[in-house]
């Protein structure tokens, strides 16, 4: 058996973060071993280990504050689930460093895709706003299901639901559902889609996908895409009940990242469901 993929958790003091660190913990994917921890400087677990903060058994890692540190000790690969604005200044120095990347924060502009594109330019990355098998499968459902139902008068509806704590709306991964829908119909997105509604904005053009953002409790994460049409409705939906399927996923993405080459890839290449992925 060869050495363990070392792991760089970036947003090690949120939920998902110590979700990672627990997980590796516990061995939840074989092979790897936590070898950093960071967050912003501000947080109240700077100075604690990863482990412990995670409820499970000290690992010996302490979270820090210092970002460059942590990449000067050469991890094998980052997996980065802090914030946009910090993910978006941690991508230059990624590709500086030459470490893999696995990014699995939300709430992303275009110009913080872009920084990430560009370091994707000189190290492997894996970009997912949703790390799960189940709702990778579904992004693949969607886009076929578009694509059967274009020009058949089905309306796309897109509702999805999270706890209170969530910042952005709509979810990542409803705007992954958006785009695989709007591919599969043949469409423009950013020209298609319709964020809510309320007044009187009239009758429902054809050419629209729309997006409802619930929030409320401790929901981890719903979604459903509804295709309606005059008679019947078809809707495919997943459901999260645990953080654990995300951050799992997210360890899958880690230890098949280290030794790619460069390039942005998705969660479909790390499990397999787009054709020509790479072994």
């Amino acid at each position: 058996m060869g050495a363990p993929t070392k792991v760089l958790v970036v947003g090690a003091a949120g939920r998902m973060g110590q979700a990672i660190a627990r997980l590796i913990a516990t061995g939840a994917i074989p092979g790897l071993e936590l070898a950093g921890a960071v967050d912003r400087a501000d947080s109240p677990l700077i100075g604690q280990d990863a482990g412990a903060a995670a409820g499970v058994r000290p690992l010996g890692v302490k979270i820090s504050g210092d970002l460059d540190a942590a990449l000067a000790a050469r991890p094998d690969v980052a997996v980065d689930f802090s914030s946009h604005a910090a993910t978006a200044a941690a991508a230059p120095k990624m590709a500086a460093a030459g470490i893999a990347w696995v990014v699995g924060t939300t709430g992303l502009g275009p110009d913080e895709k872009e920084a990430i594109a560009q370091a994707a330019q000189k190290v492997p990355v894996v970009l997912s706003a949703n790390m799960s098998l189940g709702v990778n499968l579904l992004f693949a459902l969607v886009e076929q299901a578009a694509r059967a139902l274009q020009g058949r008068g089905y309306d796309c509806e897109i509702i999805e639901r999270h706890h209170r704590r969530k910042k952005d709306a709509p979810s990542g991964t409803a705007l992954f559902l958006g785009e695989a829908a709007a591919k599969g119909y043949g469409w423009n997105l950013r020209e298609t889609a319709v964020d809510g509604r309320s007044g009187l904005p009239g009758e429902r053009p054809e050419k629209e996908i729309g997006f409802h953002a619930v929030r409320g409790g401790d929901i981890v994460g719903d979604h459903t895409v509804l295709f309606a049409a005059d008679g019947e409705c078809v809707e495919l939906s997943h459901r999260a009940t645990s953080r654990d399927t995300l951050a799992i996923g997210a360890l899958r993405a880690a230890a098949w990242l280290p030794g790619r080459a460069p390039a942005l890839y998705g969660m479909g290449d790390v499990l397999g469901l787009n054709p020509g992925s790479p072994a």
